[in-house]
């Protein structure tokens, strides 16, 4: 429970530079009087200037600083909370905004709307809207309960129920929904985006250990294209090489004949020389005998004769001549074609070898498709890892859903609210008919009320009179403070009534709505801004009154 204990503020509105100082905790009934524009009810936009930095009435902030001082605005309020004492301090000119906790300031390097959200959420666990609801009812720039759109009706009674918790975690669930989509959708990228570059490297894995295959199988076929042309060859060199054997060497006859050639000029010469002796020689050199003419005769004929022969002889060797040239040719071109042949199966030997030393490089060699695969592997690590975070991303996602569910307005909250509807009904009843009016009035779960008379006729709250809305007014405030203090919630001691008596209640009304405050108890506070003081002086335990004084509001 809030215990407002006192406020106190200066150069606010049409007070001075003294502090005007009430204490709420002096008296559980207090009626506050004093002529138009003296300044009571100043105090309500004190207090809520002071807890949520804006004025129960329409007025903007640089209206709240006193016109003639127009400087140091200071508004200071004091509560408890259990057993901690709190004081709010807020001023305009300089700007203030202090939060004391048994005496210590809170944080001071905390940002103001941090600790504006501390003290509305963790302190005082009610907003402005809240606030107004339960702790005023006023006649200015207020909008009472019934009069508000299902949205802002919805928000206070959470408030008093304290189930607002469960909207703030409906909204850091949604945000984190939206977030985990966003991630879901990155990390389903990176599922596409891992699965791409796997099949990616699995294709270029295959083209590489396809254009391996293809170019083991290109030297494979080249090697047996050479052995198949090496056979060939070898089976040429044997032919050419028996064709070899089988032919005598031309040139040893060519060396015989050359032999015999060489003889048979010689004795042709000699047998020339001796015919040519026999011509030109009458005597023997020798016995210097005279050679007879018939003896020359039979020598020369001998000679000539000898002669022939061996011209012929020689002209028969020119045609084996001829002969043998030719053998030695065609024997040439067997050895040429067999040198030919054996150069070419060498030069196949080298080039199958080299092919061979290519082969199994191209079989061996298997770092880069290795390298590859590993890398491969690690890309299919990459996406069981993604894979793997998508799933818990979605398990996530199916686990907020669900809780969505539990959190938004049809879930957990109207469980809550459907259990206290029939307290809530009871109670603005039961102070309906404290006030003397006698009508059912329900509120359903979507916060439309149904009003009946007591002949059923269905009444909408547009409908009644002001003085009838007023004690709807009134019974809706009284029963958000007891449900408030059932919850202990935003159950506070405060009660701040303005002009209540004075627009649209008669003499009974307002008689009704005196006997109502009477039972509240005594742990409740009243304060009644009215202007009908002589007729309600005394049925106040105490009584303050504002006047105008020099233009200045004071509190006698």
């Amino acid at each position: 429970m809030i215990t407002f204990e006192k406020i106190r503020w200066k150069n606010f509105l049409s007070t001075g530079n003294s502090f005007t100082e009430i204490e709420f905790n002096r008296s559980p009934s207090t009626l506050v009087v004093g002529e138009n524009g003296s300044g009571k009810s100043t105090m309500l936009d004190a207090v809520c200037f002071a807890l949520f930095n804006k004025p129960f009435r329409k007025i903007s902030k640089t209206q709240l600083i006193n016109s003639i001082n127009n400087k140091k605005l200071v508004v200071e309020i004091e509560f408890r909370v259990g057993l901690k004492e709190f004081k709010v301090v807020r001023g305009v000119k300089p700007n203030i905004f202090e939060v004391y906790c048994d005496g210590q300031m809170l944080d001071q390097d905390a940002a103001v709307r941090d600790t504006q959200k501390y003290l509305e959420e963790s302190i005082l666990k009610m907003n402005f809207k809240s606030f107004t609801q339960i702790v005023i009812l006023g006649s200015a720039s207020f909008t009472p309960f019934m009069q508000l759109p299902t949205a802002s009706r919805r928000e206070i009674i959470e408030d008093i129920l304290d189930i607002e918790i469960f909207t703030t975690m409906n909204q850091v669930l949604r945000d984190k929904i939206a977030v985990l989509r966003d991630e879901i959708r990155d990390v389903e990228t990176e599922v596409e985006v891992a699965k791409s570059k796997a099949t990616v490297q699995r294709k270029y894995i295959e083209q590489l250990e396809k254009d391996k295959k293809i170019k083991v199988d290109k030297i494979k076929e080249k090697i047996n294209e050479l052995i198949e042309a090496t056979t060939e060859l070898e089976t040429k060199l044997a032919e050419t090489t028996s064709e070899k054997e089988s032919h005598d060497d031309p040139k040893e006859r060519k060396r015989k004949l050359d032999g015999l050639k060489d003889k048979l000029d010689s004795n042709l010469r000699k047998a020339r020389k001796e015919l040519d002796f026999y011509h030109n020689t009458e005597e023997c050199p020798t016995c210097k005998q005279g050679l007879t003419h018939d003896f020359k005769e039979e020598k020369q004929k001998e000679k000539t004769t000898r002669i022939e022969e061996l011209e012929s002889g020689l002209s028969d060797m020119d045609s084996e001549y001829e002969l043998v040239q030719k053998s030695i040719e065609v024997y040439d071109k067997i050895v040429t074609d067999i040198q030919d042949i054996q150069s070419d199966i060498i030069s196949q030997e080298r080039y199958k070898n080299r092919l061979t030393l290519e082969l199994n490089e191209a079989e061996t060699n298997v770092a880069d498709i290795d390298e590859e695969k590993t890398k491969l592997k690690e890309l299919a690590i990459e996406l069981t890892e993604t894979n793997k975070k998508k799933t818990e991303k979605g398990e996530e996602q199916h686990y907020n859903t669900a809780a969505g569910s539990l959190l938004k307005d049809t879930g957990i909250k109207t469980r809550v609210i459907r259990q206290y509807l029939p307290v809530i009904n009871q109670l603005v009843n039961k102070y309906l008919a404290a006030m003397d009016f006698f009508v059912h009035f329900d509120l359903d779960e979507k916060f439309n009320e149904t009003i009946k008379s007591r002949h059923r006729d269905k009444f909408s709250y547009s409908s009644f009179s002001e003085g009838e809305k007023q004690r709807i007014d009134l019974a809706l405030l009284f029963t958000w403070r007891t449900i408030a203090k059932m919850k202990n919630s935003a159950s506070t001691n405060l009660l701040l009534l303005d002009e209540v008596f004075d627009s649209s209640l008669d003499n009974n009304g307002v008689d009704y709505v005196m006997n109502l405050l009477h039972t509240i108890g005594e742990e409740t506070n009243v304060f009644v801004i009215s202007h009908k003081g002589d007729q309600l002086f005394d049925k106040f335990r105490n009584q303050i009154k504002f006047e105008k004084i020099r233009n200045y509001s004071v509190m006698s």
